[in-house]
């Protein structure tokens, strides 16, 4: 009778001490992803994903203390999708459409450069990221990111080519890399460029946000959902993680990716920064590195757009990399710069975000890899921002969805 007793007892107290755990355990993760009351965030989040350290998601709200003002330069362009800078201080922008554009510093046109293969404009599609070769000013060259068409759907491609002496059309164009295989999807191209100190360039391709395509995300023998770095030729970069990896594509730099719209390189580390769109939240800020697992789709800190789970609802694996910051809601991260003038000093090394969805300008605080602020920007113009970039006099320019370029400077 008292063994019965005892173990009626063990049974309850048992009982109740997994209730209890799993009380507690829901508790540490509502009260992990509780509106930080300190955070521009306010709306809720998705999930209720714990973060897998302090400051990974809603860090502290700041405020830039500097005086600017504000200014919109031009309202003409035509589905605008990259910004750079040019040598004498113009601006090159490309549009969806296929047409790439010189504009003055005051935002006026200048020059229509035409030339350009066919792009398959649908969708996310068309002409997208641009980049200057390090020794434009010697060679002219240019390189560009684009949806080229296939006849069972497009894939993301980079060409390259010399501006004409008067600067109306690409000169000696070829496509020197291509991002197979071909997909029938008019989304997720990624497809932002970067040039690091070495002259190798970066470039950023999406999953298609496709089922099919997303599985290979994590696959090296496809181009979907990668980071690659390869030669100003379109060869695999010296020194590439997977060069000597049996079927593995060569020019892989990183892999996991979903769909990468913002890639810039830190003024102070060299290292690489990445933004890339989440699904139902988990849009993610990464620091880049050799032959790293970026973990879609297995980790996410998101959802499907339907409210289902991705995969089996985790968000941390060994093996794969944790993003710097994440944020839910979603913010849909585009074009990144950061800002590496001194002109307003408590910006200087800080990360600029053009946010489409969240429709604004996201400035993040970074001290030692680290997001210790953030700020938004520009939230009273409720206009999708597509990229940015950091002029040589000190000011941010970023164009918009609506076909906008905006100059945001000191006072």
């Amino acid at each position: 009778m008292n063994n019965l007793k005892y173990l009626l007892f063990s049974c309850t107290f048992l009982v109740y001490f997994l209730a209890s755990c799993q009380s507690n355990n829901k508790q540490i993760k509502q009260d992990q992803t509780n509106n930080n009351s300190k955070s521009v965030e306010t709306q809720e989040a998705n999930t209720k994903y714990p973060p897998a350290f302090p400051g990974q998601t809603r860090i502290n709200k700041v405020a830039t203390k500097t005086p600017y003002e504000v200014k919109i330069l031009s309202k003409d362009l035509k589905r605008p999708w990259a910004i750079i800078q040019m040598p004498d201080d113009r601006f090159l922008i490309t549009e969806k459409s296929g047409k790439m554009k010189i504009l003055g510093l005051d935002g006026s046109q200048q020059k229509e450069i035409k030339g350009l293969p066919k792009v398959d404009d649908d969708g996310q599609g068309g002409l997208l990221d641009v980049a200057l070769d390090p020794d434009f000013i010697s060679n002219r060259m240019i390189y560009w990111s684009f949806s080229e068409p296939h006849d069972e759907g497009n894939l993301t491609a980079v060409g390259k080519g010399r501006l004409s002496a008067d600067e109306t059309k690409l000169e000696d164009i070829k496509v020197i890399f291509r991002a197979f295989p071909v997909f029938d999807s008019d989304l997720h191209f990624g497809s932002r460029l970067a040039f690091d100190k070495d002259q190798n360039l970066f470039v950023s391709t999406g999953e298609r946000s496709h089922m099919e395509g997303r599985m290979q995300a994590q696959n090296l023998k496809s181009g979907l959902g990668k980071i690659f770095k390869i030669t100003k030729e379109g060869k695999p970069a010296p020194g590439n993680p997977f060069i000597n990896t049996k079927d593995a594509m060569p020019e892989i730099y990183s892999y996991g990716n979903r769909n990468a719209q913002g890639i810039d390189i830190h003024p102070v580390t060299g290292e690489l920064w990445e933004a890339e769109f989440g699904p139902r939240g988990g849009d993610e800020i990464n620091i880049i590195r050799s032959g790293k697992d970026y973990g879609w789709p297995t980790i996410t800190y998101g959802i499907e757009y339907s409210g289902e789970i991705v995969g089996q609802a985790i968000t941390q694996k060994e093996g794969m990399e944790q993003p710097v910051y994440y944020w839910d809601p979603v913010v849909s991260p585009s074009g990144i710069s950061f800002y590496a003038s001194s002109v307003i000093p408590e910006w200087q090394n800080n990360l600029f975000v053009a946010c489409l969805s969240g429709t604004h300008i996201c400035r993040l605080v970074i001290e030692n890899n680290k997001v210790v602020g953030e700020e938004r920007l520009l939230a009273d113009q409720g206009e999708r921002f597509r990229d940015i970039v950091d002029g040589r006099d000190g000011a941010l320019y970023a164009v918009t969805d609506s076909g906008k370029l905006y100059k945001v400077g000191k006072k």
